[in-house]
Order: structure tokens, then sequence, then C-alpha cells
């Protein structure tokens, strides 16, 4: 039974940084990619950026190109955003996700899911 469990959310001001993680289980990804979302209050969940788990392509909403960071450890299974320069419009729950293909698509293509950790941003 394939798990993805979020952690590293919580209150952070203007300006600074948050680190979460994505651990997954149940079978090895090869093949998969794993991709964040985000979903703010009254608001549709939103793709953040992602990552090819078996040679680590990266991709990234225009909204956070140049201040979060995906990255991977393949011995972890974990799959880790780098948040920097946090804005209070990134304000929201942070999902990760996979899927068994290279493609990004839509949220309800996606395979497994976690089940989010809040990231709140003070101005």
């Amino acid at each position: 039974q394939v798990q993805l469990v979020e952690s590293g959310g919580g209150l952070v001001q203007a300006g600074g940084s948050l680190r979460l993680s994505c651990a997954a289980s149940g079978r090895t990804f090869g093949g998969y990619r794993m991709d964040w979302f985000r979903q703010a209050p009254g608001k549709e969940r939103e793709f953040v950026g992602g990552i090819i788990w078996s040679d680590g392509s990266t991709y990234y909403a225009t909204s956070v190109k140049g201040r979060f960071t995906i990255s991977r450890d393949n011995a972890k299974n974990t799959m880790y955003l780098q948040m920097n320069s946090l804005k209070p419009e990134d304000t929201a729950v942070y999902y990760c996700a996979a899927r068994l293909s290279l493609r990004q698509a839509t949220a309800s293509e996606y395979d497994y899911w976690g089940q989010g950790t809040q990231v709140t941003v003070s101005s």
C-alpha cells in the first residue's frame, strides 16, 4: 500500500524559509513523477512543482520559480520542497502527489496523495 506523508509545515514570517518533506513508502517510484500541489482557502488546488523520480528533472510553476526548490533522496524515498522568500500568498495546505507517468496532469489524475501540511506566511 502506497503512503505519502508530508511534514515540515508551520508558521513563518514573510521572507522566511521552510522545508517540506514527503516520505513515500509502499513501492519503488521509478517511472513516477512526484509533485507538490497547494490549496488555499476558497481556491482550487494548484500545481507548485514536481520531480521525475528516475532522473531528478524538476519543474516549477511560474509563481514559485526561483524561490522554491524540489529535490529527492532516493535512499530515503523522500521528496523535499525548499521554500525561500516566502510570501503571504504562499499560505496554503501543501500536498505531495505521485503519478505513474512522466507528464504533469490535473490533480484528479494523480494516483496517490498525502494528507497535506499547513504553511502559513504572516505579513
